[in-house]
């Protein structure tokens, strides 16, 4: 069984948020997400400085099974990208809550959080997919 991590918020599109300043989310994929994609190989994240919406496409994941697009969880200011990826992209399946983040966003709207599922609510909605 997956572990989800309590002190993270979650996504339907099984992307999480990791609250770090009152404005500032690290965001990454849940382990849901890494067992369904298989061997992460590639990953498109887009720029500091790029200004990403709710749910929107910020970039894309690639593996040998398929390639899964990635939608933000909060609306904001990319302040930091997980540049180790470019040459490690396995790291999204080693470590996804730790050295696999994605992207780091100054958010717009602290109050997008509150709208995120906590780990309970994720696992919840995981059981409905089945």
């Amino acid at each position: 069984m997956a572990h989800y991590p309590s002190e993270l918020k979650y996504t339907k599109d099984h992307e999480w948020a990791r609250v770090e300043d009152d404005d500032v989310v690290r965001i990454g994929i849940t382990s849901y997400a890494v067992e369904h994609l298989g061997d992460v190989t590639l990953i498109d994240l887009p720029s500091v400085g790029t200004d990403i919406q709710a749910q929107e496409r910020f970039g894309d994941i690639e593996s040998v099974k398929t390639v899964s697009e990635l939608f933000s969880p909060v609306s904001g200011e990319v302040v930091e990208v997980n540049e180790d990826l470019e040459s490690s992209p396995e790291d999204v399946n080693e470590g996804p809550y730790e050295k696999g983040w994605l992207v780091a966003i100054k958010m717009s709207d602290p109050g997008e959080v509150a709208r995120l599922m906590d780990a309970a609510a994720y696992e919840e909605f995981l059981t409905s997919l089945d």
